[in-house]
């Protein structure tokens, strides 16, 4: 993964996950909380982008699923 993309290192934890379902919708988090949910040619996408990465990579397709992770300005969370 291109170093410039995530200069403030947060990718390197796991600051996203998601959930897919029977229907093939996929629900994506931000800390725990629920930030987007794709379906349909989204959701298929997705799925086929994430199948075989995890750690950084995972991370980054979450991170621009979500669309408004670009920015810098996102809140930082106390964990």
């Amino acid at each position: 993964m291109n170093n410039s993309i995530d200069k403030r290192g947060m990718l390197s934890e796991e600051i996203f996950t998601y959930k897919l379902t029977k229907d093939r919708k996929v629900f994506i988090s931000y800390h725990g909380k629920q930030v987007t949910t794709l379906s349909g040619k989204k959701a298929e996408a997705f799925i086929s982008d994430i199948k075989d990465v995890d750690g950084k990579d995972a991370q980054l397709i979450m991170a621009k699923a979500t669309g408004n992770f670009k920015r810098g300005n996102e809140r930082m969370f106390k964990t």
